[in-house]
């Protein structure tokens, strides 16, 4: 097996490995999947070299921001899955349901007095950063975070990139020279691991292993969450990203360049929420397009100097380019810029102007719950809200549209901030994501640049409209999927 590159290991705590002590343990918290995963081949590596078995906790806690029916099913459904993966493999899986706030406490810190070394996932958003901080200071053996969140690693850059542009003048040269080494196709295939008799009765009395996960509604139900945001018929888990690739890359990836702007075309992936849990990565979506002869890195054109152009047109240049230009974009923002989830992490022209027309009277004002509830004059936003609301899912071009209406609907920018943050992240699958914070601070000039004329509350911040929306696009279909009361509504729109 291929060792995993270095600079996708780091050390997060100065322990030692323990050669003398049970097992290897794998605590699985962002690439919840059994195959083509970075820190899973590290973690066989170890257990291959130390002669250990090798044991993979994956939790759920229970009080994580905007735990939902909706979130927890989607990761439930990834666990049944994994459950099945690692059924009769040299494997230990151990998926653990957190019943009540704070009952998984302390048991990473047991599972760990008995592990040779401990390996997690490196992932740079959300609560996740400081969880690992605080693990690091209860594992005493080492404690490695392995980086498999997209083709480049996030420590080969050393500064967060302003644009687009400037992100892909250093990956073209880097790809191109270098290819993209790849997690292994099936890490636990051939490998003699040491069975594990059990886990430690104190551990497994304490904090049992998840059972009926086939069964996630009557899961969630007794759990104390946010049951108003209901599950959503988009099934999580390994098995269903992977048909979801398959049924992309048979039906949708020729027309991708074409389509993936139309909402009724259903031109785009599906991939997001999948990317997002880790139940697909980038790298395994990548394999398969060039499996495909689909695209290869000697395609890239490094003479493009930063265009999309650079990745060799047409519509897998068009797909690389959001799964790699965009997405990574944003994990190299989180994993350089603490403040990446803050107003005044903007580019000072955009903090500036949007500070210069704060006070600018706004036609439409309003509330969180209104906006929630798609409650506002303007059909094309509330179908945009609706679609998220019943499917976790909202649509790229028209999610850029919703952003910019709600930066002109609320009474400042920052408040414009704090709601499209909390829409997002309550009701969509992909949400919490670095790719979901690149495209909400978009709205707010992050990767963009100034726009004239100037407008009022936008100032030279890019402006959108329903109206040249519709001119653009057609809806027709999307309204009656979502428009409800709206459907039928005159579009007088501005």
């Amino acid at each position: 097996m291929t060792p995993v590159p270095a600079a996708r290991v780091r050390a997060v705590n100065a322990g030692a490995i323990a050669p003398e002590r049970e097992y290897v343990l794998y605590w699985m918290t962002s690439a919840r999947r059994a195959t083509m995963n970075f820190a899973l081949d590290r973690a066989v590596a170890h257990a291959r070299a130390l002669r250990r078995p090798l044991v993979v906790l994956e939790p759920l806690r229970a009080a994580y921001p905007w735990a939902s029916d909706r979130l927890h099913t989607f990761v439930i459904q990834g666990m049944a899955d994994n459950t099945r993966a690692f059924a009769r493999r040299p494997v230990t899986y151990h998926p653990y349901l957190e019943p009540t706030p704070g009952a998984g406490r302390g048991m990473l810190k047991a599972l760990a007095r008995r592990a040779c070394v401990v390996v997690t996932d490196d992932f740079p958003a959300f609560f996740l950063p400081r969880m690992l901080r605080a693990a690091a200071a209860q594992v005493d053996v080492l404690l490695e975070a392995v980086d498999g969140n997209g083709l480049i690693p996030l420590r080969a850059t050393d500064h967060a990139y302003p644009t687009a542009y400037a992100f892909r003048r250093f990956v073209h040269p880097r790809l191109a020279k270098e290819g993209a080494p790849m997690p292994a196709e099936d890490a636990l295939r051939g490998a003699r691991l040491p069975a594990l008799a059990a886990l430690p009765d104190d551990v497994v009395e304490r904090w049992p292993a998840a059972t009926g996960l086939d069964d996630p509604a009557a899961l969630v139900a007794a759990l104390p969450i946010d049951h108003s945001v209901a599950a959503v018929p988009t099934f999580g888990g390994q098995r269903a990203a992977l048909r979801t690739l398959t049924a992309f890359l048979d039906r949708g990836f020729d027309a991708y360049e074409r389509d993936r702007n139309d909402p009724d075309a259903a031109g785009a992936s599906g991939l997001s929420p999948y990317l997002h849990f880790g139940h697909i990565g980038t790298h395994q979506v990548v394999a398969e397009v060039i499996a495909r002869g689909e695209w290869t890195p000697a395609m890239i054109e490094t003479s493009a100097r930063g265009s999309r152009a650079g990745w060799g047109g047409g519509s897998a240049g068009a797909f690389l380019d959001q799964l790699i230009t965009w997405r990574e974009l944003g994990y190299n923002a989180c994993a350089h810029d603490a403040a990446y989830a803050e107003f005044d992490s903007l580019p000072e022209w955009a903090r500036r102007t949007l500070d210069e027309h704060a006070d600018d009277p706004r036609e439409f004002l309003y509330t969180l719950d209104e906006f929630a509830a798609a409650a506002t004059h303007d059909p094309v936003w509330n179908a945009a809200q609706r679609e998220l609301r019943s499917t976790g899912h909202l649509h790229n071009y028209l999610r850029m549209l919703w952003g910019k209406k709600i930066l002109e609907w609320t009474r400042s920018p920052r408040e414009a901030l704090a709601v499209m943050v909390e829409l997002n992240n309550r009701y969509a699958l992909d949400g919490r994501d670095p790719n979901s914070y690149s495209g909400i601070f978009w709205v707010l000039g992050r990767y963009d640049r100034a726009w004239g004329p100037e407008r009022p509350v936008f100032g030279k911040i890019r402006f959108m409209s329903s109206a040249n929306t519709l001119r653009k696009l057609d809806l027709s279909r999307y309204l009656e999927r979502f428009g409800g009361e709206d459907a039928d509504a005159q579009l007088s729109l501005g």
